[in-house]
Order: C-alpha cells, then structure tokens, then sequence
C-alpha cells in the first residue's frame, strides 16, 4: 500500500447513487476545478480547489490536469485475460468460436511463464485504458490463476479472477473432474482471497462444459467461502439456451440451472443475460445476482441486444455492470465499450444518456460487484483508484470538444470518439500507476 500523500487536480465526475432509478442531477456529482487528495491508498479529501487548496499537506506537489476530466477507475466486469492473444478473431457464433480460437489458446496456460507474460501485457493494457478492476476468467490450470494475482498484487490492483471448472463438453486437457476443480478450486481461495486487494471467484464456464455433479460441487465450494464471488454465463446465444435446456432437462430454464445448484447471490456475476426471460431477471433481482452487460462481443458474436433499461426497470432494478468481455469483446477500453452500450440501446428503442453510461463503467459496475463501498466513487474513504481522461487526445476529438455545449456532450464525444489515447493517467491505490507522456517517451 502506498504510503505517499499525493494530490491532483482538475474537473472531476463521479457519482452518489445511481442515475437508473433517481434523476440524474440527484446522482451526478461535477466539479469543474477540483482536487483529490489520497493517502495510504484512499482518497482522504475532495472537493472544489478553493475551498481544498489550503488543506493539501505541505511539501505535496498537486499535479494539475488541464483539459482533462478525472473519474473513478474504470471496472471491468466480465473480461477473459487468456483471450487476450486472440482478441480480433474472425469467427462465426459463440460455440463455433469457442472451439476454435479459445479452447486451442487456453490450452497454453499449463505452462506459467506463458500465463504470467500473457497476465503482464493484460494488466498493463487495463492500466493503458483506465481500468483499475477487473472480473477475470482464468483457465482450468491453477498456475494461470497464480500468475494473475501475483501480477495484479505487484501492481497494487484490486483484482477479482478464478480458476475455470469444465469437466465436459471440452478438450479434454482443459477438463478437470468435480473432486479436482472442488479441491484446486478450495486451495486457490485460501491462497488468495483477500490477500491484500486480491477477491476470488469461483469460475464454472458455464453450464454445459459442467456436469450435475461439478455443478453440485461448484455451488458447495462458493457457499462454504462467504465473501467471495461466482461468475459464469448465462444467456448469451439461442442456440446456447436450448442445448442447456437438453443437457438439464429437468431445470425450468437456464437461470433455474444455477439456482438448483446453490449459485445465486449476492456476488453472483453472469455474463451477458441477453435472452433472459421476464421471471429470469425477477429472480435476479429477488436474489441480488448481478448481469455483466457485454455489448462489444454481443454485437462481434451476433448473440443479441441486452436491454439495460428494461434490466433495470424501477419495479426490480437488476444490479447491471459493464464488461469488455475480451476477447470475444474488441477493445480494453471502457469507452469503447460504452459506445456500443450506446448502439444496443439505441437498438432496443433507448437512448442512453452519457451521464448514465459513465455511471456504468463507474459506480454502477461496483455496485453489481457489492464493492461500491470501496471503490468505482471519488469521495472520502474510498479506494484511491482514477483515470484521468485528455479531452483533447485526437486532433478531430479536440476539434469537436470546441463545440461542445455543455458537460452532457462532452461526455458523450468522449465516450464515441474516446480510446485508450484518452488515457492520460491511471491511478491505482493512490499512487501514479500509468502516465501516457511517460509511456511515449
């Protein structure tokens, strides 16, 4: 944990509740000239630089970002690190693409060399683009986890990964049995779970690479280790839905899977959700299950539209986070991701407001997580993880900023146009962590 005091400066966004269920202006906190003041890894003040300039502690340089706009740390909720190698590849839908691009990649990650370069250039591509969590597959090889989060624990990270558990439905040198994923999966909790900033989660794929019996026992392993989290996927193609319907014929639904095997909850991530069914998202919200909007590989894969809106409808808001979902997902950037968050509500007959989006890949993404008490808000107390956004860091997007009315438009330029060359700065637990004229140099 970093022991500095250090300080910055600038027009800063965050949020205090979320913009989906209360006005936005209630929700969004902006300040046009403000300053962060961060200790021992948390933010100990913020506020306008008037009223703050005169309580930075002496000898502490304040580093000002002109033209730039500070936020929360990105957070990732969705995203497979081993994919990273094949991010961009041509393929035709989920279960084709699987097959042929990530079982074959995976399959390198025995070796820990590998896994831990593969983790290296991940981690640090996060850190290019402003995001300082992610929710990460691993592979079915424990030393792939181990070489994650001793990465992410040199960086100072806060991290969610685990091991993925398949014993069917896959090559078989990426298959474990119930016993071996229960125990490796049992080991690696204890090793890891709260080790520093480190979470763990329980990873089954999902559910037709899992038989009833490891599905038994995945539910047993995240049910006797309160605190940590489960992420899978659910819903994500029609053609997945209906062979998960053949493989658990007794199950009223793909939902129904999970839930008779104990994997509902709070700290429960599902990715996608796409095709989820009206008492499907009742029961999420009844159970506090959180869905990872995925909408870059949704739209590469051509599984469908997820519909934030309805997702989160008044009546049974469902906790909704923001993923990349590399590498079936194109880019690490948050942004970019929510461009195409902004196509597939267009999509869906919604247009979503930047100030909502923003909330997404912020705030709104720790509260799917159960963690916005720590981190995705810039205020006293939290976790001291930022990115500072260049509003000018294209000729054409500092041209258009010039015409931009007002705060509403600026982060909506931003988030269209914006990619990791946004990225003037990272943050992570209080100390510089990425600077883009140093990266350049």
């Amino acid at each position: 944990m970093s022991n500095n005091v250090a300080a910055i400066r600038g027009s800063v966004l965050t949020y205090k509740d979320d913009p989906f269920l209360k006005d936005l202006s209630e929700c969004m906190v902006y300040e046009s000239d403000a300053i962060i003041i961060m200790a021992e890894g948390k933010i100990t003040d913020f506020g306008p630089a008037t009223a703050l300039k005169d309580k930075v502690p002496p000898g502490t340089e304040v580093k000002h970002y002109k033209d730039c706009l500070i936020t929360a740390g990105f957070i990732d909720c969705h995203v497979h690190y081993p994919q990273t190698e094949i991010i961009g590849a041509f393929g035709k839908q989920l279960i084709d693409w699987l097959n042929k691009y990530t079982f074959v990649a995976e399959q390198s990650f025995s070796d820990k060399g590998h896994a831990r370069e593969v983790s290296k250039v991940f981690l640090q591509e996060c850190l290019r683009n402003g995001t300082t969590t992610s929710t990460v597959y691993c592979t079915v090889y424990p030393q792939s986890v181990d070489a994650f989060f001793e990465e992410s624990e040199k960086l100072g990270m806060r991290n969610i990964a685990g091991k993925i558990m398949m014993d069917r439905n896959a090559p078989e040198a990426l298959t474990d049995t119930p016993q071996k994923g229960y125990d490796e999966t049992k080991a690696l909790i204890e090793k890891w779970h709260e080790k520093g900033r480190q979470l763990y989660c329980v990873t089954p794929r999902f559910a037709p690479t899992s038989s009833p019996e490891q599905m038994e026992m995945t539910g047993a392993v995240w049910q006797e280790h309160s605190g940590t989290y489960l992420q899978s996927h659910i819903s994500e193609n029609k053609g997945e839905v209906a062979w998960v319907n053949e493989l658990y014929p007794d199950r009223a639904g793909y939902l129904d899977v999970y839930d008779h095997y104990k994997q509902l909850g709070p700290r429960a991530i599902y990715g996608h959700g796409i095709h989820l069914t009206e008492s499907e998202l009742q029961r999420c919200y009844d159970s506090g299950t959180a869905i990872a909007h995925c909408p870059t590989s949704n739209l590469f894969l051509g599984s469908g539209l997820f519909n934030v809106q309805n997702a989160k409808k008044a009546e049974r808001p469902v906790r909704v986070g923001l993923a990349t979902d590399l590498g079936a997902g194109t880019s690490f950037s948050i942004l970019q991701t929510l461009n195409e968050a902004y196509k597939v509500a267009q999509m869906n007959g919604y247009p979503l407001s930047a100030g909502h989006a923003f909330y997404l890949g912020t705030r709104g993404t720790a509260h799917a997580l159960y963690l916005e008490d720590k981190i995705g808000s810039i205020a006293p107390g939290m976790e001291a993880d930022l990115v500072v956004l260049d509003l000018n860091s294209t000729p054409i997007i500092k041209y258009r900023m010039g015409y931009c009315k007002d705060l509403d438009e600026t982060l909506f330029v931003l988030m269209t146009m914006g990619d990791d060359r946004a990225t003037r700065a990272t943050y992570v637990n209080g100390a510089l962590a990425y600077e883009k004229d140093a990266a350049l140099a």
